[in-house]
């Protein structure tokens, strides 16, 4: 069974080194570079996992993380925030929304976020894997 991640992040370098990694690790992928793009993609491909930056053109990812709470359809879709933005606030905040982990960006190498994901993946209730 491939899991299916969607990647919502505007960085094309990190977006594509990300995605590339998680291809050679067994992953299905989809890429968003905006919030609303990722808006969109949720509703048509239904991924396992979103990974998630909150600074983005038009809607910010707290705002994506919201609606993709607050949507029935979405809200059990799991949720790993990966940002430059690393303040407590903004981390507590994240959570508070709903995401599974926040994770800061320079703190990561590609390899430790697959490792995370994998984790998350491993913590799903049975019922959740398909």
């Amino acid at each position: 069974m491939q899991e299916h991640i969607l990647i919502i992040e505007d960085d094309k370098f990190l977006r594509e080194l990300i995605s590339r990694k998680l291809l050679s690790d067994g992953f299905k992928i989809e890429e968003a570079i905006d919030g609303e793009e990722g808006l969109r993609k949720i509703e048509e491909v239904k991924p396992d996992l979103i990974l998630l930056d909150l600074i983005l053109p038009g809607l910010d990812g707290f705002e994506v993380l919201e609606r993709i709470k607050d949507n029935p359809s979405t809200s059990a879709v799991p949720v790993l925030i990966l940002s430059n933005l690393g303040q407590r606030d903004e981390i507590e905040r994240g959570l508070k929304l709903g995401a599974v982990d926040f994770l800061v960006k320079a703190h990561f190498t590609p390899e430790e976020i697959v490792d995370k994901i994998k984790i998350i993946f491993e913590k799903r209730p049975l019922a959740a894997k398909s």
